[in-house]
């Protein structure tokens, strides 16, 4: 168990009401994340605060109209997983970059430089968020960041989300694998089997076609055929 001194805050607002806990910030991250960690080691105080710095305690009342128990270790549990859990600096900066690496991927996955129709590198969207100091939320997914950041980022590289739509046919003895693959990476719309060859239709982030190309004639000796049907703007 954490100390007090050395514990951080994790924080839940309710019906105008504050519910603070004072945790392992370390435990209290893991936990948050769905790992086996013991409430009970989590907790750096058996108690529920309105105000942590002050001392002062939720009524008993309280916390049985909001959470329909008293108990501190259920309570606890709610709040970190559905507060705000205080980071470390270092926590911080970790979960941060990380989240910005998680968003630089799907943009150049998903994204194209509408003038040379090939992706950027995540290392080069990386680098123009830095130029433009583009904040993330460490807890927002990086998906639902996405957007705020290409409207940041787009000042210093052109680039626009596209996916394309694309026919592929592979050879009927190279058919298994290559079905088992291509839905590791991306839904089929539509696909037929034939005597000689599997003919599928995808929709795919335009970002990945290097990716999914490259993957498809490794498998099949560089026998399969693609057709690009349509580019949507996503």
């Amino acid at each position: 168990m954490v100390s007090v001194e050395q514990a951080t805050l994790a924080r839940l607002s309710r019906d105008g009401l504050a519910f603070e806990i004072l945790v392992d910030p370390d435990l209290a991250l893991r936990f948050r994340k769905g790992e086996d960690v013991s409430i009970e080691n989590v907790l750096a105080a058996q108690e529920i605060y309105s105000d942590a710095k002050k001392g002062e305690r939720v009524p008993a009342e309280n916390l049985q109209r909001v959470f329909h128990t008293i108990d501190i270790f259920t309570i606890a549990k709610g709040i970190i997983k559905h507060g705000e859990l205080q980071l470390t600096t270092e926590q911080r900066r970790h979960f941060v970059l990380e989240k910005k690496r998680q968003i630089a991927n799907i943009i150049s996955r998903q994204g194209m430089d509408p003038k040379t129709k090939t992706p950027h590198p995540p290392n080069r969207i990386l680098n123009a968020m830095e130029q433009v100091h583009v904040n993330v939320d460490p807890f927002r997914s990086a998906k639902e960041q996405v957007n705020d950041v290409l409207s940041k980022i787009q000042s210093i590289i052109p680039i626009s989300l596209e996916s394309v739509e694309i026919a592929i046919r592979v050879p009927i003895e190279h058919a298994g694998k290559a079905s088992s693959e291509v839905r590791k990476i991306a839904p089929v719309k539509n696909e037929e089997w034939k005597s000689d060859a599997w003919i599928a239709l995808l929709e795919i982030p335009a970002g990945m076609q290097s990716e999914i190309y490259d993957s498809l004639n490794k498998l099949t000796g560089g026998s399969v055929e693609v057709k690009i049907l349509k580019e949507h703007k996503i």
